[in-house]
């Protein structure tokens, strides 16, 4: 019985260890703390350093024990982890270490020693953390700095804080912070600090003597991409911020980082790998130009500029009332009304029945398949060639031409100028518009006049102005060398078309609704006003051709098509 139970005992010996050592291991893999710390020799130090290790690196991962041999003194193993660190759990973290058991009071345990689970326990707290490469910068057409990272300071406000001071003190760089807003802000929050405002460094050295007196107000900083002149930060740029980001986050290394008494030691993860500026195709010039040209209008405007022959996106200015709304320049949809025109025109050419000296009637208003369509002020122009109709913009001359249209007459001849089609381009996220088939002849007079069921942006209206300019639609591209894909290929112009459009076009500004910039040499346009809610409120287009440039100026509630020629007007005596 002796002899039978010692050579029992070096067997159970031998299964006791692969035992203890396989639990250990299934253990760390489930996150089981406790058991973890069970199986080792010293639980109260295992558990305070597995605690937070799953803490900061998570709880997927996978340790698997191998190469486990009894010695003279005990036993050794092998540990192989793999975490998955990080919230999608893509940055993969793989070790193998190596471990000692041994037998005490007839139980294996676990010798414990930190950097048996993990490389640099021992040392101290594991830490995960993606690892940024230098950042980029965003350069325009020149090279110079669009966009670059910089770093801002947030001023945070904690109940208990008087409202009123903090909006005295904040007034000089940001007067729209009110103490009714802060006090507003701080009840909404329900007892939790709040942000009051995010500071550029040179408004912060402003303020900062002023706050650093406040009670329960305090400041931190982050860095963000901000464009270098604050005057031209928009939300037209956040595509290309989107973009920027997403390059900086492919390129993203990482690291595993152990916390010791005399710093951080980086025991795991790969380097991050460098980044190339993006270099944009804005024209600097000619974006402060547009900026300034809708400085004084006071309703919600934009303009987009393109180059016709490239499909560069030149400018994308916005007010600061659109700013408050977002890039309405890029993905706002509004009736076009007059500017629509061009794409009636282009129709209604195509089909053979008219041209350009064709005489038509402009009545100062008709009905037309029971719909009442008025000139603007019931102006009555008789018989007249359909070139001066166009320039003149006579409604019942285009409601009369779009109902003798097929259904999807006025969808087809708006996709031919890009219209319609929507573009995957790196750095913009837009929308062009839409001009649903008309199925019944009142919703072809409406759509002819641009209101109805069309809608466009005004990057689209600006696309419209490129593709007439150049006779085909090019692709936009912001981020040069890489030109938006459409969602469906534009069907083509036939020849002729565009330049017959366009002798139209040049025609309204020397002797049609857009005189006011007749002094421009060779610029071309279409004036547009589109009602909405009611007869009482109006938006304003004008979209233009100036060599090559192409673009689009909208501005809401003008009441008329005024403000957006004006607008025109300022911007296009700069360098483009």
């Amino acid at each position: 019985m002796l002899v039978t139970a010692t050579a029992c005992s070096g067997s159970d010996s031998t299964s006791g260890l692969s035992k203890t050592v396989e639990g250990f291991a299934d253990a760390l893999s489930r996150d089981d703390v406790q058991a973890a710390a069970t199986a080792t020799s010293d639980p109260a130090k295992a558990s305070a350093a597995l605690g937070p290790l799953y803490d900061n690196l998570g709880k997927q991962v996978r340790f698997q024990a191998s190469k486990i041999e009894k010695t003279d003194d005990g036993g050794t193993f092998t540990l192989a982890a793999a975490w998955k660190l990080g919230k999608d759990g893509k940055n993969e973290w793989t070790y193998t270490t190596s471990g000692r058991a041994s037998r005490s009071g007839g139980d294996w345990k676990i010798r414990w020693d930190p950097a048996t689970v993990a490389p640099g326990l021992d040392v101290g707290p594991l830490s995960y953390s993606l690892v940024y490469p230098d950042p980029a910068k965003i350069l325009d057409s020149s090279g110079g700095d669009l966009l670059t990272q910089q770093v801002v300071t947030l001023v945070t406000v904690a109940p208990g804080a008087d409202p009123a001071a903090v909006a005295a003190a904040l007034r000089p760089v940001a007067p729209d912070v009110t103490a009714a807003s802060l006090q507003s802000d701080l009840a909404a929050s329900q007892g939790t600090p709040i942000t009051a405002v995010t500071l550029r460094d040179s408004d912060y050295v402003t303020v900062q003597p002023a706050l650093a007196n406040l009670a329960n107000v305090t400041t931190s900083q982050q860095t963000r991409l901000l464009t270098v002149d604050k005057s031209l930060s928009s939300p037209t740029f956040s595509g290309l911020s989107d973009l920027w980001q997403q390059q900086a986050d492919a390129a993203a290394g990482w690291a595993v980082r152990a916390q010791g008494s005399d710093g951080t030691q980086r025991v795991g993860g790969p380097e991050p790998k460098q980044v190339t500026d993006i270099h944009t195709t804005l024209d600097i010039g000619l974006q402060r130009a547009a900026e300034a040209a809708l400085t004084p209008i006071t309703t919600p405007a934009a303009i987009v500029a393109l180059q016709p022959s490239t499909g560069n996106v030149l400018a994308m200015a916005q007010s600061a009332p659109a700013d408050a709304q977002g890039p309405i320049g890029l993905t706002g949809l509004y009736p076009p009304g007059s500017t629509f025109k061009t794409v009636t025109v282009s129709a209604a050419l195509q089909e053979g029945r008219i041209t350009p000296d064709s005489m038509v009637a402009c009545p100062g208003q008709e009905n037309i398949e029971g719909r009442e369509i008025p000139n603007d002020n019931n102006f009555d122009l008789g018989q007249v060639p359909l070139h001066t109709a166009f320039a003149k913009s006579c409604n019942t001359t285009m409601g009369r031409l779009a109902v003798q249209l097929a259904p999807d007459g006025l969808t087809t001849a708006a996709a031919q100028l890009g219209l319609g089609i929507d573009y995957v381009t790196p750095g913009l996220t837009t929308v062009t518009g839409k001009v649903p088939t008309a199925d019944t002849p009142a919703l072809r007079v409406e759509e002819g006049i641009g209101q109805g069921k069309v809608t466009a942006s005004p990057f689209g209206m600006a696309l419209v102005a490129a593709a007439l300019a150049q006779g085909t639609v090019k692709p936009p591209t912001v981020v040069q060398g890489q030109p938006g894909k459409p969602d469906k290929q534009p069907p083509t112009l036939p020849p002729g078309i565009a330049d017959q459009v366009k002798s139209m076009m040049r025609e309204t500004i020397t002797g049609g609704t857009a005189t006011a910039l007749r002094d421009i040499p060779g610029l071309l346009g279409k004036t547009g006003t589109a009602e909405y809610l009611d007869d009482k409120h109006a938006h304003g287009w004008f979209v233009g051709i100036d060599g090559d440039l192409a673009f689009a100026v909208f501005v809401s509630d003008a009441g008329s098509s005024d403000p957006a020629v004006q607008a025109a007007g300022r911007m296009l005596p700069a360098p483009h």
